[in-house]
């Protein structure tokens, strides 16, 4: 372990255990607002860990949020990023325009993503780090919320490492007439970037509505004092949302929401450099979102609300391939549109007892294809996309989550059962239908110490389906030749979890430590003595057995009005028990350290940013080009952070990396940002 990191935790230990006892019998924070990186002033307010609004201190779960205010005063640059500020979350970044998150050691089509309770996550999602969470304006949203290690009773198949969800902004009817807007401009340095975000809010008695515009830039990305421009890295973007809310009686109100998102041009670095390719490129990479949304209250003795949601979203990714000498010029093109319904119902009665209950049904229909140009005749030959085009899943589910409060515990328990119907067309093969289910469930009991802590256990199953992705995947992946297989199970994890959590006026910290059982696992197999297109062949099958444990800590500590000290530190060990070695792309030792100071008008943050050296590989760590030979090395990262604001002006400035270090998170395409500066101006009216 790196002596600075060692010192880190050691910091950690001492900070808990000096101001613990100091401060132990103080009150509950009054104060706390919604954003877990800021200073905790009222009591913060989670939803995705029981499907509704419950305090975050008292919620027996790993859950943290990362709110605008921390987005627009660190300027960062895509909702994958955002999350580096979270704690127990790493970012793998295969290209500049993408961003994986792994919790718990796990990422890609076993973490879950969704956007306001709809899942992004679909029928294609691939196993390992891919680029979908990106698809999300980082200016059109009011927060991050991650679950660390849950979801799936909640949310379905995915969650078997944990959940990442985005919330749009908030909008709220006014007694008066309200009207405003906010202009963003935001610029870096060597031309890294160039962004430009409008947004309009209306309000009145019956009415709320918001729209927001956002043009971005993006330059290619220059690296450290060894790296230098990355070429190509650079891409451009253009997103608009629109949200409003309709008051229809007294006790009910309609959601409307539509987000696009679009992408041109987004190069994968590391295949042009080190794979042999003129071109490899995303474009485009497009997402479409439309809900709506029924809330209706009913105070009808234990019966309080239903929520109904209907919604429709549509996910394109292009590629376009060329290897160098080559005349083959290959466009692939991948549609998913999915059409899903919910309806869930809440339930309270005045014993302590609440429940959140119903049903949902997703179906997805891809369409993909595949051109092949030649470069010197100009004829295209069409070919089977990478999934069989007019593929199909369906998934049905109900579900019944339940809390119940007692003055010194909290019980929650929760079950899902969840049916799939997929259904593929293989020319060789013909029709195939697979109708994979599971049930799965959760339960936690969490102990009040006080009215400033409590320590809690808690036990979830999770499950991954197998989806079009894993059935129906034909042709070039990463380094490898893919081949469907018919014949897949859900994969399933069993999670054991001991939490404690912390509150006062002047610290706030949890501690987390959880083993995770991973079973039946789909993983690609290599087929011996076989190759296409130059690539070896795989296979998918569910063969493997792994767990996952680690320790996850994080900590606000008030020291003075004005200064305010915030530290977090993760550490996770995964193994593979069928093949003996370690689990693929284990993030290190990794951790975050900042000290704050604010006044009225002036805000300046120092931030530390560290990770250990990984070279605990598994053997498909060591054939990734991505990952250097014998290990992805440790790295500090210094960066510094000011905020003024001047009536309706505010003005953010951000120094990275000032030591100008040469790093790279473990198994990314590219390096990080070398010595650079952004800043910002916003303007609200």
């Amino acid at each position: 372990m790196p002596k600075s990191l060692l010192l880190f935790l050691l910091f950690i230990v001492l900070m808990f255990s000096h101001f613990t006892n100091r401060v132990f019998a103080q009150e509950v924070f009054a104060p706390e607002s919604s954003d877990t990186l800021a200073a905790q002033r009222i009591p913060e307010i989670v939803v995705t860990a029981n499907r509704h609004g419950s305090i975050r201190l008292f919620t027996p779960e790993a859950i943290t949020s990362v709110g605008s205010k921390t987005i627009q005063k660190f300027q960062l640059r895509t909702a994958p990023e955002a999350l580096i500020q979270s704690a127990g979350v790493f970012v793998q970044k295969t290209n500049h325009g993408g961003g994986s998150p792994f919790l718990r050691g796990l990422t890609g089509n076993q973490t879950l993503l969704l956007v306001d309770g709809i899942r992004l996550s679909n029928a294609t999602m691939r196993y390992g780090p891919n680029q979908y969470f990106n698809t999300i304006d980082l200016f059109g949203i009011e927060k991050i919320e991650v679950l660390r290690g849950g979801g799936s009773v909640q949310y379905g198949s995915d969650a078997m490492g944990g959940t990442v969800q985005s919330f749009s902004h908030e909008i709220e009817t006014s007694e008066k007439t309200k009207f405003g807007s906010t202009v963003l401009s935001r610029i870096a340095t060597q031309g890294m970037e160039q962004s430009l975000h409008s947004r309009i809010n209306f309000s009145n008695k019956k009415v709320a509505f918001t729209g927001g515009a956002t043009w971005r830039n993006f330059g290619d990305l220059v690296g450290g004092d060894t790296t230098g421009r990355q070429t190509p890295t650079a891409y451009k973007e253009l997103d608009f949302d629109l949200k409003g809310k309709i008051i229809l009686s007294s006790s009910s109100c309609l959601t409307m929401v539509y987000q696009n998102a679009h992408q041109r041009n987004v190069p994968v670095y590391h295949k042009i450099v080190l794979e042999n390719y003129a071109v490899n490129e995303m474009d485009p990479q497009k997402r479409t979102l439309a809900y709506l949304r029924l809330n209706q209250d009913i105070r009808d003795g234990i019966l309080k609300s239903v929520v109904i949601t209907a919604s429709y979203q549509k996910n394109e990714e292009g590629r376009n391939l060329r290897k160098n000498g080559s005349n083959n010029y290959r466009i692939e093109n991948d549609k998913v549109r999915t059409l899903a319904l919910s309806g869930e119902v809440f339930m309270l009665n005045e014993n302590g007892w609440s429940s959140n209950s119903g049903m949902e049904i997703y179906h997805d229909q891809i369409n993909s294809i595949r051109n092949d140009r030649d470069l010197l005749t100009f004829t295209d030959v069409l070919k089977r996309g990478l999934y069989p085009d007019g593929a199909t899943m369906t998934s049905m589910a109900v579900f019944s989550l339940h809390t119940l409060e007692l003055p010194h515990w909290t019980i929650t328990a929760g079950t899902r059962f969840n049916l799939y119907v997929n259904k593929v067309e293989d020319k060789d093969l013909g029709m195939i239908t697979l109708n994979p289910s599971t049930l799965v469930g959760n339960a936690a009991l969490l102990r009040k110490i006080n009215k400033n802590s409590n320590l809690f256990v808690s036990l979830n199953s999770g499950f991954r389906a197998p989806n079009i992705d894993d059935l129906g995947t034909l042709g070039i992946v990463d380094f490898r030749y893919e081949t469907p297989n018919f014949k897949l199970k859900p994969e399933h994890s069993l999670q054991y979890q001991i939490g404690y959590k912390y509150k006062n006026r002047r610290i706030h910290g949890e501690i987390y430590l959880y083993r995770n059982k991973l079973y039946n696992l789909i993983v690609r197999s290599k087929v011996a003595g076989n190759s296409i297109e130059g690539y070896p062949v795989y296979q998918k099958e569910n063969v493997e057995r792994a767990y996952v444990q680690g320790a996850e800590t994080a900590w606000d500590l008030e020291l003075t009005k004005a200064f305010l000290l915030s530290g977090n530190l993760t550490y996770t060990y995964g193994q593979n028990l069928t093949k003996n070695e370690p689990m693929r792309r284990i993030p290190p030792l990794f951790g975050r350290l900042a000290v704050e100071y604010s006044l009225k008008k002036w805000d300046v943050n120092l931030e530390w940013q560290t990770a250990g050296k990984q070279s605990r590989l598994a053997a498909g760590d060591k054939e990734d080009n991505r990952i250097p030979e014998g290990g992805t090395p440790g790295w500090n990262v210094f960066n510094i952070n000011a905020s003024y604001v001047l009536r309706n002006f505010t003005f953010d400035l951000r120094f990275i990396n000032l030591f100008n270090k040469d790093y790279r998170y473990h198994g990314s395409g590219v390096n990080g940002y070398g010595r650079s500066a952004i800043l910002s101006l916003i303007i609200q009216i």
